[in-house]
């Protein structure tokens, strides 16, 4: 089973827009991103490398019906990719080690950098502010 999923629904320059994901707007444009695999037809995956637990996804989702993609991995130095999601007003990237095992909660193979100027990040801040 896919462990992490995220809903996203698009504009249409294909940039996310979080009020149509909450407030059920244009469905037809919602997608679901799954980035990892943590169990499969009941073998735990979660201490296989995540090089294999993404081959395994990949394959899983060959076929898979209109609206469940998969989140690709990007093979450039974080601060590039970084840079590259942040033109556009993308939340931020997660970065996972290569050969690391899957963790629940924070972990230090993962790194989360989120960008600053993000309209989500900016929400998430004003509603933890509240």
């Amino acid at each position: 089973m896919p462990d992490r999923r995220r809903g996203l629904a698009c504009d249409e320059d294909g940039l996310p827009i979080f009020d149509r994901l909450r407030y059920r707007r244009d469905d037809r444009r919602v997608f679901l991103y799954a980035f990892d695999l943590i169990e499969l037809d009941g073998d735990d995956l979660r201490r296989e490398p995540i090089e294999r637990r993404k081959t395994v996804l990949a394959k899983l989702l060959r076929h898979a019906k209109a609206g469940l993609l998969l989140n690709e991995h990007i093979d450039k130095p974080g601060d590039v990719v970084f840079r590259h999601a942040c033109k556009p007003g993308l939340e931020g990237i997660v970065s996972k080690r290569l050969g690391s095992p899957y963790r629940s909660g924070r972990s230090p193979h993962w790194v989360k950098s989120k960008n600053p100027d993000a309209p989500d990040v900016k929400r998430e801040t004003d509603e933890d502010w509240g």
